[in-house]
């Protein structure tokens, strides 16, 4: 099982001149379709003088959360050059941007595809790209006679990250790459007194 997606660190941006038409791109790393929605408001008021704003997004590490929007421009010459770029890298979790203004010369639908899918092209090329892991959380409950053991195994796990809550029992709660949360869980367990919730 593949447990690893590639993403964008930051905002980037990319830029392609067409016959005259600007086509200003930006890649905005995402993780919901509200936030999605929230940066294309601002992307209308930011160019609110452009002809279009066209844009495509992929969220969720399998990558099967996709849209993409021709904004006013002939069906499927926009967007979906722009969707192609995102799959060309196999990014997710990231919108794109491309606003057009028209430079007055028509570009037809083969030039609108070409140069949309450029202008995305641009924005992915100037953008920092990171593979990150899928990852579980566990979250478990103990007898404090019992956090010797439990550290012991977490030990045992380089890429475990955890927080925790002593007060009255112990809790835990785990955050661990995909692969090995079953392995983890399976030690954890076997200790008795560990309960999952």
């Amino acid at each position: 099982m593949d447990d690893t997606y590639k993403t964008v660190i930051r905002p980037a941006e990319g830029y392609i001149t067409e016959k005259k038409s600007k086509f200003i791109s930006h890649i905005f790393p995402v993780k919901s379709v509200e936030e999605v929605k929230e940066i294309l408001d601002e992307q209308h008021k930011k160019y609110y003088d452009a002809r279009h704003v066209c844009w495509a997004y992929m969220l969720g590490w399998e990558r099967t959360d996709f849209r993409s929007n021709d904004d006013g421009e002939p069906s499927g010459t926009a967007g979906r050059p722009i969707l192609g770029q995102i799959n060309s890298v196999e990014l997710t979790d990231v919108l794109i941007t491309v606003v057009r203004y028209f430079g007055g010369t028509l570009l037809g639908t083969g030039g609108l595809i070409k140069a949309y899918k450029e202008a995305a092209a641009d924005a992915v090329a100037n953008a920092e790209i990171v593979e990150r892991t899928v990852d579980d959380t566990i979250n478990i409950a103990f007898d404090y006679t019992l956090l010797n053991e439990v550290m012991r195994v977490l030990k045992q796990f380089d890429t475990v990250r955890w927080t925790q809550d002593f007060t009255d029992s112990c809790r835990m709660r785990l955050e661990i790459r995909r692969t090995l949360s079953p392995q983890l869980t399976n030690m954890l367990t076997s200790i008795h007194g560990v309960t999952l919730y």
